[in-house]
């Protein structure tokens, strides 16, 4: 039975959640103490966290990253915010998904079934690290890191799926469809900016770990890692 852990402050919204998702046969904690989060992710031990935005202390664009510094499994933003720079900002931070208020409970419990599939079903590696290599360059997949020689930097979920592909498809273009279709599934719902941010920050991260490697944009195509010369 896979473990919910609920951190919404409106006990309401927490309280119907847990009933409704209950029912799928998942085990559902809910927070009430916001002072130290992480004491309550490390005792319960979730396999999946659901996470509003606006919460007493710290938001949860905090816990987010401090979550992350610490756990893979997916966290699933649930929050009243629409803003597409909100939404990008919790893909940012390590969310794996974002859901806006008022929301279907159907759609909730769709995105929770989807992501533990990702996470610990038949799509995942979490059994195996999945290791890729290119040159000095190293792409940990499960572990969110890149190494070159003795430089090392922590990656989100996304930028290791992004990364991941150039990697494989090195050196070929992969197209801004593809690349959509990696991180959300259908393009449909992923706004333009959100993959140019997501690249910026591959680029970034690139350049941290003194990487003999970069993104170009090939307009009006998609993007190519290419190799420094």
């Amino acid at each position: 039975m896979y473990k919910i852990m609920i951190i919404e402050d409106d006990i309401s919204i927490a309280e119907s959640l847990k009933i409704y998702i209950e029912k799928y046969n998942y085990e559902v904690f809910i927070i009430k103490q916001f002072e130290n989060i992480i004491d309550e992710f490390n005792k319960y031990e979730p396999d999946l966290i659901l996470l509003d935005v606006n919460l007493p202390v710290y938001d949860g664009f905090f816990w987010c990253r401090e979550i992350r510094n610490i756990s893979n499994l997916p966290i699933i933003f649930i929050s009243a915010r629409t803003g597409d720079l909100e939404q990008v900002y919790a893909m940012d931070n390590g969310a794996d998904d974002y859901i806006i208020k008022p929301f279907s409970l159907d759609i909730v419990i769709a995105k929770i079934n989807a992501n533990i599939r990702r996470a610990y079903g038949d799509y995942s590696h979490m059994n195996k690290e999945r290791i890729l290599s290119l040159k000095d360059v190293t792409l940990h997949c499960e572990s969110l890191t890149l190494k070159n020689i003795n430089e090392e930097v922590r990656l989100t979920k996304k930028e290791v799926e992004l990364l991941s592909l150039f990697i494989e498809n090195y050196p070929k273009v992969i197209s801004r469809e593809e690349l959509l279709r990696a991180l959300w599934d259908d393009e449909m719902f992923v706004e333009e900016n959100t993959l140019n941010v997501n690249i910026t920050r591959i680029r970034k991260r690139l350049t941290e770990v003194d990487a003999r490697f970069f993104i170009e944009s090939v307009r009006g195509i998609g993007y190519r890692l290419v190799e420094v010369q």
